[in-house]
């Protein structure tokens, strides 16, 4: 009997060794795999287990070892909790931040900025950039047919040119294009359209007028106290059928950006070309930030019908083209 007790305590005291060992080995291979490391996007498809996310991160080179992470996911009881979705993940990150980040469900996200004034095609640049989607899926998705019904205003036909607000947004990195799209058109609808809907009404232009206004005022305005005088301006000379000749809208008919345009340049035969065409454009040349909205929608009161810029980006406003033509001259230290 004593011998069996002695044959057991040893058993025992093997198997306690051996867990203590495993245990050392799981901790010592659930440590960093480096001591810092670019994050990477990882997708953790559904239906997959353990086994199969250990081997994924370990392929990676996320974890030092795939059995180890297994192990410890089994026995922390960790294993059955883990989330589908897209991860930002390290391999300064420990097995065991790893395997927290996947339990709590925490997915990655991408900050993106797009400026005022960009086209539809540059934002879709800017957003490709990031990783979230690529250009050509951004610009599929950004059509009237996928906005219809997600907006409480009537879309223009053909393009939402001008409809997506210029913002900094975080959007998760499992989000598709179409989810960008429609968030960016929510907020200018959130943030523009639905506070001011009265106001819009009452100004006598439609909701398509003002943002294609200003988006003229946008790309027109390098200061921010000259945005609503721009926008005066431009009133005035729809009001009194007045050419607008606005640059800005030449440089969209081009196609391309020129850092001054020739005479030949403002015969380019295009509807968006005010310098042939009375009226505002067919729609927006860029997309707008809220500022350029409110100027549009409450243009500054002033009798000048001209504005030139200045070396430093700001304007000089005249009413006269006398008065239009002396200040060329005086900016050109003529």
């Amino acid at each position: 009997m004593k011998r069996s007790s002695k044959g057991l305590l040893v058993v025992v005291v093997l198997g306690c060794v051996a867990l203590a060992g495993l245990g050392y080995w799981t901790r010592v291979q659930l440590q960093p795999v480096s001591a810092s490391g670019e994050a990477v996007i990882v997708e953790v498809e559904r239906g997959h287990g353990a086994s199969e996310i250990s081997q994924q991160l370990e392929a990676a080179g996320l974890v030092r070892n795939a059995r180890a992470l297994q192990i410890y996911l089994v026995y922390s009881g960790l294993g059955k909790g883990l989330k589908a979705g897209y991860y930002e993940l390290s391999a300064a990150m420990s097995g065991i931040q790893i395997a927290e980040k996947l339990v709590a469900g925490k997915t990655g996200s991408k900050r993106v900025t797009v400026p005022e004034g960009l086209r539809l095609d540059e934002i879709a640049e800017r957003v490709a950039d990031s990783g979230l989607v690529n250009a050509a899926e951004f610009m599929a998705a950004a059509t009237p047919a996928a906005l219809a019904g997600q907006v409480s205003f009537a879309l223009p036909r053909g393009s939402v040119e001008g409809y997506l607000l210029p913002e900094t947004y975080e959007f998760r990195l499992d989000a598709g294009a179409e989810t960008i799209v429609r968030r960016m058109a929510g907020e200018l609808d959130k943030q523009f359209a639905t506070p001011n809907a009265e106001a819009i009404e009452a100004s006598g232009l439609s909701l398509h007028e003002i943002i294609t206004l200003a988006s003229l005022v946008e790309r027109e305005a390098k200061v921010a106290v000259d945005r609503a005088k721009i926008a005066g301006v431009l009133t005035n000379r729809l009001t009194i059928g007045m050419k607008l000749q606005c640059d800005a809208t030449v440089q969209y008919a081009l196609a391309e950006h020129k850092s001054r345009l020739t005479f030949e340049d403002l015969k380019v035969d295009s509807p968006y070309n005010t310098y042939l065409h009375k009226g505002l454009p067919p729609g927006p040349i860029a997309a707008p930030g809220i500022a350029s909205l409110q100027a549009a929608l409450e243009p500054a009161e002033t009798d000048a019908l001209f504005y030139v810029a200045r070396a430093d980006g700001s304007h000089v406003f005249t009413r006269t083209y006398e008065e239009h033509k002396a200040a060329i001259r005086q900016i050109r230290g003529e």
